[in-house]
């Protein structure tokens, strides 16, 4: 019997009755041999940490654009947090902590540079639209590996997939990693924006206060505790009642104060344009895009959806200096 058989056997008598077993997975887009000593959620994650993509996130924007000091989140930050919250939930519920890692860490890496300000250029101009989380799997399926992607596991994938409040996970794992993904935001945005000035923690109303915590760090704990006291012994990922009441509260104050703040989002028009005018010049420029997205077109797809694939790529520095080159006159530069 190999390692990866013992752990395999290992989740079958440990694990929850509803977590999902490495060895029940639907398997992978191409067959492939397996590891002899990894199961296939572990073998995942390590692809994707592995992976150019999860590299790229250490320099895209999570909230704040180009904010001045050493301590703010960017997308790397924010995805290794939704991983630490969702493996906590996890551990404790007895579900599969491997499966939870590979969707968390993969979850964001189709991610656009500056945020949802990138996110949203893309989805106005073009014409099938853009959401990141198509993007995360598009990224995994096609572009790593010199295009033959990472063959994730169809778990995986649809962890990835269905991260967004708009759908919903076919596993228990891929819904810890929907909840913590919202846990992590509302968590870290917060911390960022009161280090920035923006809030203050007496501006959280009473209401709120009373039902998730006072702090920052009063309302992590109250979020996951919930949860794991509220799913223990279900086949769901659920909420108290009364705490998903305050989390939804807590999304319309961090909207209002935070998501649509006049100074926290001044310069997001200004990367929106930065964002657009690339696509532009790129959709007329074919040949400047990288010789495996020319044959990704060559092959059938759409010129507008390899454009994207392009741009959503790029981090923050890259975009900005791709725009410099492309369109300010070098003696402009001091």
């Amino acid at each position: 019997m190999t390692i990866r058989e013992k752990l395999e056997q290992y989740e079958k008598v440990y694990l929850s009755p509803y977590a999902t077993l490495s060895m029940n997975s639907k398997g992978r887009l191409k067959p492939e041999e397996q590891c002899d000593i990894r199961p296939v959620f572990q073998r995942d994650r390590d692809r994707i940490i592995h992976s150019k993509a999860f590299r790229r996130l250490k320099d895209k924007t999570q909230v704040f654009l180009t904010p001045e000091g050493d301590h703010y989140r960017t997308r790397l930050t924010h995805t290794l947090e939704v991983s630490q919250n969702a493996r906590t939930i996890a551990k404790a519920l007895r579900l599969n902590e491997d499966l939870v890692e590979a969707i968390a860490l993969g979850h964001d890496l189709g991610h656009t540079p500056f945020g949802h300000a990138g996110e949203r250029a893309l989805n106005m101009v073009c014409p099938f639209g853009f959401s990141h989380n198509e993007q995360s799997v598009r990224t995994v399926d096609l572009f790593e590996r010199d295009g033959t992607g990472l063959n994730l596991t169809y778990e995986v994938r649809d962890g990835i997939l269905n991260h967004q409040t708009s759908s919903m996970p076919a596993t228990l794992e891929g819904k810890i990693v929907r909840l913590s993904d919202k846990i992590a935001y509302f968590h870290h945005d917060m911390d960022d924006a009161i280090r920035g000035g923006i809030l203050k923690e007496a501006d959280i109303p009473l209401e709120i206060g009373k039902v998730l915590g006072y702090t920052t760090g009063e309302r992590l704990d109250r979020f996951i505790h919930d949860i794991v006291t509220e799913s223990t012994d279900k086949n769901d990922i659920v909420m108290s009642p009364e705490v998903e009441a305050g989390m939804k509260a807590l999304r319309s104050f961090m909207f209002e104060h935070v998501y649509e703040n006049k100074e926290a989002k001044s310069e997001e028009s200004k990367a929106e344009v930065l964002i657009i005018t690339l696509y532009e010049y790129y959709l007329s420029h074919l040949e400047k895009l990288p010789a495996d997205l020319i044959r990704l077109h060559e092959n059938g797809e759409p010129k507008e959806r390899v454009v994207c694939d392009y741009i959503a790529a790029m981090t923050d520095r890259f975009a900005i200096a791709q725009y410099d080159e492309l369109f300010i006159p070098q003696t402009w530069h001091g």
